[in-house]
């Protein structure tokens, strides 16, 4: 059986943590391994929407960091539900 976007979505967050995990357990300060994760978002997304030579027009970076956003917060309202004892899985 195929993976489901979702799965495959999960599956290539947890391979960034524990890549990221292991940089930290290297001694790199965990705002470094943050800001380099960042980082190479930024490079990723502009490479995904404009190429390996491109750049984003400035309504472009505002749709880049708007689904930022829009995950970011995602996140914290999934860490609020699993704190408060539900269930669920992000």
């Amino acid at each position: 059986m195929a993976a489901t976007d979702e799965q495959v979505h999960r599956q290539c967050m947890q391979r960034f943590i524990e890549l990221a995990n292991r940089m930290k357990d290297e001694g790199v300060d965990r705002r470094v391994v943050s800001a380099g994760l960042m980082t190479a978002s930024a490079v990723y997304a502009t490479y995904v929407f404009a190429g390996n030579d491109g750049t984003l027009a400035p309504a472009g970076v505002e749709k880049v960091a708007a689904a930022y956003k829009q995950q970011l917060e995602h996140t914290q309202r999934a860490k609020q539900v699993r704190r408060e004892g539900g269930t669920d899985s992000d």
